[in-house]
C-alpha cells in the first residue's frame, strides 16, 4: 500500500461524506455533480486501502476504519484553514516604520499608554521617537520629516480651524501660569501683563510653545520682556526658578505643586490657555501606518 496523497479536495469529499452520510448532499455542498464526488471517495479508498463506507438504505454509513480515520482528516482540514487565514492576515498587517515627534514629559502627552496601544494592535510596525519643542515637531511633521507628533497650540483654536494641509486632535486643555521665585510676591501679585513685562524673564527658543504665547501677549501690546537667561528645558528653567533668576511660563499643574513644595509665587492676573494636539499631514491620515496611530492614539485617549 502506498502512502496517501492527502488531496485536500478527496479529504474534503470524505469529510463532507461522512458528516452528511449521502453522496448526493455531499456534492450539493462542494459544488461537484454526484460521480465527481463518488469518484474522490473510491480514490481516497484506495489510496489508503481501507473500506470508508458502507452503503445503507438511506445512504453512506462509516466503517470502523471510516470513523477512526475521520477525526484525522478534520484536523488536517482544520490546519489548512489555519494556515490559510493566518496567510491572509499577514497580507493585511499594517508594516512599516512611524517615526513620532514627543515633546513636555510622557506622562503628560500618555506616550507610554500610546505606545502600548500601538504595538498590541500593529506589532510590525517600528517605531523611533524624536524628542523636542512643539514648534520644530510641528515643522517636522510639515516637511515630512516626521510622520505623528505632539504640538501644543494656543487653547482658543478648534481642531477645524487647523492649517489645511494638518490632522488635527485635540488631547487636553490646560493653563500655563506665570511663576516667580520665592520672595517676589510684591512684584507679581495683582500685577498686569505690562508691569510683568518689566521683570526679569526666562527667554525660550521660538520654537518653544512658551515663546509663542508670551509673543502672543506681548506682541499686541509693543512690549518685549526683559530676558535674562534662555532656557530649552524645563527641568532647567524649574531650577533656575527656585535659585530666584526670573519669571517663567509653567504648566498649571506643576506650578500648583511647585508653589506648595518651593514657595514659587503664581501670579494670580495673568494666565495663558493652551492645548496639547496631536498632529500629521491631512494627506497622509489614511497611509496604514500614520491611521494605525491615529487609532492607538483614540484608544490611549478615550
Amino acid at each position: 500500500m502506498t502512502a496517501p496523497s492527502m488531496d485536500l479536495q478527496i479529504l474534503r469529499a470524505f469529510v463532507l461524506a461522512a458528516r452528511e452520510g449521502n453522496v448526493s448532499r455531499a456534492a450539493e455542498k462542494l459544488h461537484l455533480t454526484q460521480p465527481a464526488v463518488s469518484l474522490q471517495l473510491k480514490r481516497f479508498a484506495e489510496e489508503t486501502g481501507l473500506a470508508l463506507f458502507t452503503r445503507t438504505p438511506h445512504g453512506l454509513a462509516l466503517t470502523a476504519d471510516g470513523a477512526a480515520m475521520l477525526p484525522q482528516a478534520e484536523r488536517v482540514l482544520a490546519a489548512v484553514g489555519d494556515l490559510q487565514q493566518a496567510a491572509r492576515n499577514l497580507q493585511v498587517t499594517v508594516r512599516g516604520a512611524l517615526r513620532i515627534g514627543t515633546i513636555l514629559d510622557p506622562e503628560f502627552t500618555r506616550l507610554g499608554v500610546f505606545l502600548r496601544e500601538l504595538v498590541e494592535a500593529a506589532p510590525q510596525i517600528e517605531t523611533e521617537l524624536r524628542h523636542g519643542m512643539s514648534g520644530s515637531v510641528l515643522a517636522q511633521v510639515l516637511r515630512g520629516e516626521l510622520d505623528v507628533g505632539f504640538h501644543l497650540d494656543p487653547g482658543d483654536e478648534s481642531d477645524d480651524a487647523a492649517p489645511a494641509p494638518l490632522a488635527v486632535r485635540t488631547l487636553t486643555r490646560f493653563s500655563y501660569r506665570v511663576v516667580a521665585p520665592a520672595g517676589w510676591g510684591p512684584q507679581v501679585l495683582g500685577r498686569d501683563w505690562k508691569a510683568l513685562a518689566a521683570l526679569p524673564w526666562l527667554a525660550t527658543p521660538p520654537e518653544s510653545a512658551h515663546h509663542r504665547l508670551l509673543e502672543r501677549v506681548f506682541g499686541p501690546l509693543g512690549l518685549a520682556p526683559r530676558r535674562v537667561a534662555l532656557v530649552d528645558q524645563e527641568a532647567s528653567m524649574l531650577d533656575l526658578l527656585k535659585s530666584g533668576v526670573g519669571l517663567s511660563l509653567v504648566r498649571d499643574s506643576i506650578a500648583i505643586r511647585e508653589s506648595q513644595a518651593h514657595g514659587l509665587v503664581l501670579a494670580d492676573r495673568v494666565r495663558l490657555d493652551c492645548a496639547l494636539r496631536f498632529v500629521s499631514l491631512a494627506a497622509r491620515r489614511d497611509e496604514p501606518v500614520i491611521a494605525s496611530a491615529w487609532n492607538a492614539l483614540a484608544r490611549a485617549w478615550s
